[in-house]
């Protein structure tokens, strides 16, 4: 099984942050290519919705990123690894899950078996070559989906705030009758911050098909470095979640990065530093490979 790392920064990040922080990471670059945003393109696929992306042409690896439910690519996160990106000149694509953003489809009517058809044909079609996925909340669950899928096109694997399994293993903890409760409802109400509802509402319909999906009562068949960021202040997915993945995880190198005041999102700028600073690290690594 993985060996599991608990730290606080790597041999790239120390570096970087000895040199003067982000200005190692070339921050005149990163302010200049604000001004130079990729323009919104869209797939077309037969007989299902369009998606919505964005891409950066550049050297391999790519970078990837898979944003969380209900959000889209166009948050803080995905932004800030554009330009991080095209500032060292490697490509970069972010998009929409169907029924998300910018995509068409209805984000009720999706699953996460919508959205991993989703994310394999980003891989397959738009992508070229090898990827690092950055997977944030359920595209962490998606990300990992993606790479058992798709082996030769994953080259490294970010979880942020990793919500594999969660949205069943959560609905499974709950009491019984509250269990019958909702199914007799016929779905599930989970009170969040992050929606303007306050809740999200899932069908007993998609916890049935999300069941399909989940990855974590077996080992995982993914031998790619693996890096798991998350806060333990995440009050929706909570860490252990990541300590799980990790374990399953059959990859020698995997680190767990805890971040001790981070919450959920992880778009604090520190967190957005870290996650820099690790895919940084991994790219240098992998490069370095080759």
């Amino acid at each position: 099984m993985a060996a599991v790392a608990l730290r606080s920064c790597r041999r790239g990040l120390s570096q970087i942050l000895s040199n003067g922080g982000l200005a190692a990471l070339s921050s005149k670059r990163l302010e200049g290519n604000r001004r130079h945003k990729s323009t919104v393109q869209y797939a077309s696929r037969p007989d299902l919705p369009k998606l919505a992306y964005r891409r950066v042409k550049g050297k391999s690896p790519g970078v990837v990123f898979l944003p969380g439910y209900g959000s889209n690519m166009n948050g803080q996160k995905a932004e800030s690894l554009e330009e991080f990106c095209r500032s060292l000149g490697h490509s970069y694509l972010r998009f929409d899950y169907t029924g998300h953003g910018a995509s068409e489809g209805v984000l009720a009517e999706g699953t996460i078996g919508t959205w991993k058809k989703d994310v394999l044909f980003v891989l397959d079609e738009l992508a070229e070559g090898p990827q690092i996925l950055v997977g944030s909340s359920i595209g962490g669950w998606l990300m990992l989906l993606a790479a058992i899928a798709r082996p030769e096109k994953t080259a490294a694997l970010v979880g942020i705030s990793t919500a594999a399994d969660y949205i069943v293993s959560s609905f499974n903890s709950l009491p019984l009758e509250t269990r019958k409760e909702f199914e007799e409802k016929g779905e599930w109400t989970v009170p969040t911050k992050h929606s303007e509802d306050g809740h999200y509402k899932f069908s007993m319909d998609f916890l049935r098909e999300a069941e399909n999906h989940c990855v974590l009562h077996s080992p995982l068949p993914i031998t790619c470095p693996v890096r798991l960021i998350h806060g333990l202040k995440d009050e929706d997915i909570p860490w252990h979640i990541s300590m799980q993945v990790a374990e399953r995880v059959l990859s020698p190198d995997v680190d767990v990065i805890l971040r001790r005041h981070g919450q959920h999102r992880m778009s604090e700028k520190d967190d957005i530093k870290l996650m820099v600073y690790t895919i940084d690290d991994l790219i240098d690594k992998l490069t370095t490979l080759v």
